[in-house]
C-alpha cells in the first residue's frame, strides 16, 4: 500500500467523516492532486464506487481521468490496470465514474451505488446540478468532496459553501461542523510547490491586477466578468473613500428603490449623502406594493430630497403610492430605457476627439448613468491608491458598514458593456442577456447606485460627464 502524503491542512478532510467536504483555493495548492489520491486508496480500500464529476465535461480529457492515472503510475498502485487507455480498472471492475452535469444530469439522477462523489472545477457548477447532485448520493456513510477555486461571490458553489461560513474561512483557514469540513489551501501550504510554478506567480504578480493575482493564486473571489466596467480594485477603493481621503461627506440626499419586477430577483434601495452612500441593501417584501412601503420609510428616515425608483417595469404603477408616501422629498421615475438625459451635451472627457454629444455616445439612459458609475469609481480609484487629486464631486464614497457589501462589489463588478452593437453607442448588456451568458441575476442594488447618481432639481447639474475605457 503506498504511503499517502497530503499538504497538512487538508489533514482535516480525511480525519473526519462528514457530508461534505470542501477544499478551496488558488492554484499550485496541491488540492486536486491530494484528492485524487485519497479517491484513489478509497476504491482500493473500501471496494466503493467514486463519481468524479464537473459541470462541463466534453470528453474524458476534460475530466481528472488523466490525473488518476497519472497519480496511480507515480504512486506504483500496482493493483489498478492501466492497460486500456480509456479505463481505470481495479481487478475486474471499473471503480470510477467520470461525467459531466450540465449535459448529462437527468443520467445522474439514476446513479446509485456511489459511496463518493468528487466534484472538480466546483465552481462552475450550476444551481440546478447542485439540487440534483446532493441527494442522488445517499448511500450510508457517503460523502461529497469539492474541490474548488472560488470565482463569484454571487456562484452557486460560492453562495452553499463559502458566504455562510466566510468569516471563519478568513480567520481561521476552515470551517467545521456536523456536516461540513471546508479547508482552504493556497501555494504557501504546498510543500511540494514546484519552482516552475513559484516563477509564473511571481511573473503574475507583476503583470496582473492585484484582483486576478488574488484569485488565481489566493484562492480569492474574483467578481469580474470579461466586458465588465468596473474593476473590483475601484470598487474596494471606493469602500469608505470619504475616510481614506478625509472628506466630509455634505450635500443633497438621494435615495433609489428597484422594485424589481416578479420573480426571485431582490427588491433593493440606496441612500448617498453627497458622494458617500451611506445605505445599499435589499428588501424583504412579498410584492412592490409592500417594498414601496419599506422604501419610503427609509427614505423619509434618512431625510432624502430625491427619490428615484426604477420605471421600467412594474414600478411605473407605484407612482401614487411614493408620491403620497413621500415626505418634502421629489419623487422621480426613472426609466433606463429612455434615452439619454442631456442629449445635446458634449462630455468633457480628454479622449472624446469626435466630441459627440450624449444623444450620440450612448444607447440609452442606463448606460449613460452606469458609465457615470464606472467613472465615478475609477476616479476614486485614482485618488486613493494613486494620489490624484480629483474634485470630491467626481468621487464615490461605499460605506464599510453596509451588511451586503460582498455581493454589492459582486453585482457592480459584473456589469459587462454590450460590444459592437449597430449603432456604435455605449450600452450597457440587457439583464436577459447577462442571465443568459454569465447566469447574472438583475443586479438590483447596483441598479440602485446607477439611479442615485440622478441630482435633485434644486442642486446644481453638472456638466454630463462620461469616461473612455480600454477597447471601447
Amino acid at each position: 500500500m503506498p504511503e499517502l502524503t497530503i499538504p497538512k491542512v487538508l489533514e482535516r478532510l480525511i480525519t473526519k467523516p462528514k457530508r461534505f467536504k470542501i477544499a478551496i483555493g488558488g492554484r499550485g495548492s496541491g488540492k486536486s492532486q491530494s484528492i485524487a489520491d485519497v479517491m484513489l486508496m478509497k476504491a482500493q480500500t473500501e471496494q466503493c464506487r467514486i463519481g468524479c464529476f464537473r459541470e462541463f465535461m466534453n470528453s474524458l480529457n476534460d475530466s481528472v481521468f488523466s490525473l488518476m492515472r497519472e497519480e496511480i503510475s507515480r504512486l506504483n498502485m500496482t493493483n489498478y490496470n492501466l492497460d486500456n487507455i480509456r479505463q481505470i480498472r481495479l481487478g475486474n471492475v471499473e471503480p470510477f465514474i467520470f461525467s459531466g452535469m450540465a449535459r448529462n444530469i437527468e443520467s445522474i439522477k439514476s446513479l446509485f451505488g456511489c459511496k463518493y462523489f468528487w466534484i472538480e472545477e466546483a465552481q462552475t457548477i450550476s444551481e440546478e446540478s447542485l439540487k440534483v447532485i446532493i441527494p442522488t448520493l445517499r448511500k450510508e456513510q457517503s460523502e461529497l468532496w469539492f474541490s474548488a477555486n472560488p470565482r463569484s461571490s454571487e456562484d452557486a458553489f460560492s453562495q452553499r459553501f463559502i458566504t455562510p461560513f466566510e468569516t471563519e474561512l478568513a480567520r481561521d483557514g476552515y470551517y467545521e461542523d456536523d456536516l461540513h469540513t471546508i479547508v482552504v489551501c493556497n501555494w504557501r501550504d504546498n510543500p511540494w510547490f514546484p519552482d516552475v510554478l513559484n516563477q509564473d506567480r511571481l511573473r503574475d504578480k507583476e503583470e496582473l491586477s492585484d484582483a486576478e493575482y488574488r484569485h488565481i493564486w489566493e484562492g480569492e473571489h474574483l467578481d469580474e466578468i470579461e466586458n465588465s466596467i468596473i474593476k473590483p480594485e475601484w470598487f474596494n477603493a471606493a469602500i469608505d473613500a470619504f475616510e481614506k481621503l478625509g472628506i466630509k461627506p455634505s450635500g443633497s440626499i438621494v435615495a433609489s428603490f428597484d422594485p424589481a419586477d416578479s420573480g426571485p430577483d431582490a427588491k433593493a434601495i440606496a441612500v448617498r449623502q453627497g458622494l458617500h452612500f451611506t445605505n445599499v441593501d435589499e428588501i424583504s417584501a412579498s410584492d412592490g406594493n409592500e417594498a414601496a412601503d419599506e422604501a419610503i420609510r427609509i427614505a423619509n428616515d434618512s431625510r432624502a430630497e430625491l427619490f428615484a425608483w426604477d420605471g421600467d417595469g412594474m414600478g411605473a404603477l407605484l407612482r401614487r403610492q411614493l408620491e403620497d408616501g413621500l415626505v418634502k422629498c421629489e419623487a422621480r421615475m426613472y426609466r433606463g430605457s429612455e434615452s439619454a438625459d442631456f442629449p445635446d451635451s458634449v462630455p468633457d472627457y480628454d479622449d472624446n476627439r469626435l466630441q459627440k454629444p450624449n444623444k450620440d455616445l450612448f444607447y440609452n439612459k442606463r448606460a449613460q448613468y452606469y458609465t457615470e458609475l464606472a467613472w465615478r469609481f475609477k476616479n476614486t480609484y485614482n485618488a486613493v491608491e494613486k494620489g490624484q487629486y480629483i474634485d470630491p464631486d467626481d468621487l464615490i464614497s461605499i460605506d464599510g458598514s453596509i451588511k451586503l457589501i460582498n455581493k454589492l462589489r459582486a453585482e457592480v463588478c459584473r456589469i459587462p458593456r454590450k460590444l459592437n452593437n449597430a449603432n456604435g453607442k455605449i450600452q450597457i448588456m440587457p439583464k436577459q442577456e447577462m442571465k443568459r451568458r454569465y447566469n447574472i441575476n438583475s443586479p438590483n442594488m447596483a441598479d440602485c447606485l446607477a439611479m442615485a447618481l440622478e441630482k435633485p432639481l434644486n442642486s446644481k447639474r453638472k456638466k454630463s460627464k462620461a469616461i473612455v475605457f480600454e477597447g471601447w
